[in-house]
């Protein structure tokens, strides 16, 4: 490495890394709609044992019992927030929803080669490239085959168009690996693809299939948008400090992939002349010790705490857009979701 790189490094070094020792904990607002996830979680295990007999192995590891169908809760509770009940089309959107999530973190896990989620060894270190590519293509295409059987046209439209963006996002972030000339609106663009999206769709249709006014109908598209942006530059913030026992996944993936997030982002902004080249350098060709001491530089500059402050922001942007639908205790858990992710952020010392 170029001394003077080096020197720089070390000038990073004894910086106090603040991190996420615990899990982001929504059990209790999800508690409303405990019994409908467990319809949800039963029709899930009917669809997988559907499958080719030699497949139902493979997806039974990676769909059931696995994480906390946030998704399909947010179907469920916004159904109840707008008549007071969910129906058999909302159990069933939310069934379609959840097997396009499992099918792009499938995906995810082979582009980050991350070994662990949630605690468990991925399909793709467990079975290795080919088979994890064709599981998630698997568990895609069986969700699509689902939406047409759903009444409503419209919904079956956007769930379609909704997996269509969350795979176009992951095309862009993958070709934008690396690219210094990456932007932040270019990265608020990227997740509002790849994440946002599932989470737009599971608080709208809620609307759609109940048939509820377009004024409703909007404000849940705006929350979920909102949580979706929210909860994936948490978890960004969480590659760089979160601890693996406590979150369960491969952790420090991004700078090694050239995943340039917004806490990095912001830094790269203000950076100009021979600290901006060292650290792009260490972008394109540092070595694991080099990316770990570039987190003291992203926190000394404020990307983290700027981050954070974003996150915040698109909590209280989304929380405000529940306003106009009924106060009942399904809108009330509803708030309780991003108020969570809040608390949860400000606990971090900064």
């Amino acid at each position: 490495m170029n001394p003077t790189i080096q020197n720089y490094l070390q000038s990073l070094q004894g910086k106090t890394i603040p991190s996420f020792t615990r899990a982001l904990d929504i059990g209790i607002p999800l508690l409303r709609v405990k019994k409908e996830l467990e319809q949800i979680e039963v029709r899930l295990k009917n669809q997988i044992q559907s499958f080719d007999p030699e497949l139902v192995g493979y997806s039974e590891y990676v769909c059931i019992n696995h994480g906390k169908r946030i998704r399909p809760a947010l179907t469920l509770l916004a159904a109840e927030a707008l008549t007071g009940k969910s129906t058999e089309e909302h159990l069933d959107l939310g069934l379609i929803i959840e097997l396009v999530h499992m099918a792009s973190l499938v995906h995810d896990d082979i582009l980050d080669g991350a070994q662990k989620r949630r605690n468990k060894i991925t399909a793709f270190a467990k079975w290795g490239t080919e088979l994890a590519v064709l599981l998630g293509d698997s568990l895609f295409s069986h969700a699509l085959v689902l939406c047409t059987r759903l009444p409503h046209q419209e919904a079956s439209k956007k769930i379609a168009e909704a997996a269509n963006e969350v795979c176009n996002g992951e095309i862009i972030q993958t070709q934008r690996r690396f690219d210094l000339n990456f932007t932040i609106d270019d990265y608020y663009r990227v997740i509002r693809m790849k994440t946002a999206a599932l989470f737009r769709i599971s608080t709208e249709l809620a609307g759609v299939v109940s048939n509820s006014s377009s004024t409703m109908t909007h404000a849940l598209r705006q929350y979920g948008e909102s949580l979706g942006i929210a909860y994936q530059i948490y978890d960004d913030c969480l590659d760089l400090i979160g601890i693996e026992d406590s979150t369960g996944k491969t952790l420090g993936t991004d700078l090694g992939k050239g995943k340039l997030t917004l806490p990095l982002l912001h830094v790269l902004k203000q950076l100009q002349g021979k600290e901006l080249h060292q650290v792009r350098e260490i972008i394109l060709e540092g070595s694991p010790e080099d990316r770990k001491q570039l987190i003291g530089l992203i926190l000394d500059r404020g990307g983290l705490q700027h981050a954070i402050r974003q996150t915040l922001e698109e909590i209280k942007k989304g929380t405000e857009s529940l306003e106009v639908l009924p106060l009942n205790d399904a809108r009330k858990a509803l708030q309780q979701i991003p108020e969570a992710l809040s608390e949860h952020l400000k606990a971090i010392s900064l």
